[in-house]
């Protein structure tokens, strides 16, 4: 699981709000694949709408430009943005999201290996609405400030706890990663990680850090699945 903070700017947060407050919502039953229709319980902005497809292709841009998100997810594919909004009682109980997607008006299907939630309301302006996502660490609560994300395996046993007051706004994506494999994956973003705090080191020799990208890429090309 990997928190990024900050994802979205406050400008950027502000405008997602503004167009969101605008466009059609649906029953988020409707969207919903196999068991888990059965334990959703809120809503979601209409993905065939223009002004939703726009604000989903807006937050696609910025997910593939973050450094930390591509570190930690190395995509393949990304499923378009959903948008969803819990308001007062509405949960989502404990599902498991659907191991294969077909993406929108396509032919192509995702496999899903990492779920992200990004959050768009400030946490103040709710009650309960946290994420819980069970991990063989135990279960983690994740009530993230307004623009941070949360990177987590879609494998996970996962839900939202219902909202006892005020709305819960967020947006939802799933993706595929170049390697499928979650330890390796792990593995690759601590490894890119420390390369990057390196890079900021004067003392670092870059004969030294061209010995870790070595490694880095020869990893990435062993494990890698296109």
């Amino acid at each position: 699981m990997v928190i990024i903070k900050q994802l979205l700017s406050e400008a950027q947060i502000s405008g997602f709000r503004d167009n969101l407050n605008l466009v059609p919502w649906l029953d988020g039953k409707e969207t919903a694949m196999g068991m888990a229709a059965s334990v959703k319980q809120n809503a979601q902005a209409n993905p065939e709408d223009p002004r939703v497809k726009q604000l989903s292709n807006q937050l696609l841009g910025i997910f593939g430009a973050h450094p930390k998100l591509v570190s930690a997810a190395l995509p393949h594919r990304i499923f378009p943005p959903c948008f969803n909004r819990y308001a007062t009682d509405e949960s989502y109980g404990f599902h498991v999201d659907a191991a294969i997607m077909r993406m929108p008006n396509s032919q192509d299907v995702l496999r899903s290996d990492m779920s992200m939630t990004t959050f768009l309301s400030d946490p103040d302006s709710y009650e309960g609405g946290e994420l819980v996502i069970q991990t063989e660490f135990g279960e983690q609560r994740i009530k993230g400030q307004a623009g941070d994300a949360v990177l987590y395996l879609s494998s996970s046993l996962h839900k939202v706890t219902p909202v006892t007051k005020g709305q819960r706004l967020a947006a939802i994506t799933w993706m595929q990663s170049l390697v499928p494999d979650a330890p390796m994956r792990s593995i690759l973003h601590e490894l890119d990680q420390s390369i990057q705090t390196l890079l900021s080191n004067p003392d670092i020799e870059r004969q030294e850090l061209d010995r870790l990208h070595h490694v880095y890429h020869n990893l990435i090309r062993q494990h890698t699945q296109v």
